[in-house]
């Protein structure tokens, strides 16, 4: 429990030193516990737009919103942690000034932030919202200007997670997949989408020897989905060989498995019988 003395000045400076000795335990704890390294780092802004591709921004103004909606930095993640607690003590005589600003009452102007999703990324104002935090706040005032994304960001949380956003938007790139088709393929190892965008490649290229013509990559896209994959996953179902696993990936595994069998690609029930038996083995 804080106890104040009564002394802005004096509580400032424990408020700074309370928010550096949390952030060094966090650490601390996070080490013991093996968490993965990104747990307690700020997700960068400029590394979440590469991932989910910028479509367009536009000015909200301002703003009340909710600190532990503050996930990111613009330019200044390594000066804080997740929870926006110094992670060294070079940011302390200006966080200690705008605590006893606080503490007196003082007016703080907003913080200038980014907001993806239901995310938020600060421009301006990391000390701030550092301070805020430290003194028990859950809210702030902010300018907020709304990124818009080709991706959507749900499922961004930690930095990890940005490898696997950046390698569908590739894919999708490749594979210009719209509406269900494209909510349907979901893949959780990130290289399985670059393995999955050259059999969907593969599958095109031979569909236009077959039919003496060029086809573009959106009409590609979408006769794979409609002719190769649909069909594919409801064999599968029948033959209960999808599993836990998403769609995505149990057709990525039972077609390299049905080439390694029988070196076909066509699809029919010995060739679904054969994956059966192989799987009992």
């Amino acid at each position: 429990m804080n106890r104040d003395t009564g002394f802005p000045a004096a509580d400032a400076e424990n408020d700074f030193l309370r928010a550096r000795r949390r952030q060094v335990m966090s650490k601390l704890a996070a080490w013991m516990r093996r968490a993965p390294d990104d747990v307690n780092i700020m997700l960068p802004f400029d590394e979440v737009v590469a991932a989910l591709g910028r479509a367009g921004e536009r000015r909200l103004g301002l703003r009340v919103i909710r600190l532990d909606s503050i996930v990111g930095s613009v330019d200044r993640d390594r000066e804080f942690d997740r929870r926006f607690r110094p992670t060294s003590g070079q940011v302390r005589e200006r966080w200690q000034r705008l605590a006893l600003a606080q503490r007196r009452g003082e007016s703080v102007p907003p913080i200038e932030v980014y907001r993806i999703g239901d995310m938020h990324f600060v421009l301006d104002g990391h000390h701030r919202v550092s301070v805020a935090h430290a003194l028990g706040l859950a809210t702030i005032d902010a300018y907020v200007t709304e990124v818009l994304t080709r991706l959507s960001p749900e499922g961004v949380r930690y930095r990890g997670d940005l490898l696997v956003k950046d390698y569908r938007r590739i894919f999708l790139d490749r594979v210009p997949l719209t509406g269900d088709a494209r909510r349907s393929i979901v893949l959780t190892d990130p290289e399985d989408y670059g393995e999955l965008a050259e059999a969907i490649e593969a599958w095109g290229f031979r569909l236009m020897q077959d039919e003496g013509q060029f086809l573009d990559r959106v009409t590609v896209a979408h006769r794979w989905y409609d002719e190769e994959f649909q069909p594919v996953i409801r064999l599968l179902r029948e033959a209960e060989l999808v599993d836990e696993q998403t769609e995505a990936r149990a057709y990525m595994s039972v077609a390299c498995e049905r080439y390694r069998l029988i070196r076909s690609h066509r699809w029919d029930d010995e060739v679904i019988g054969a994956i059966q038996r192989n799987k009992r083995r």
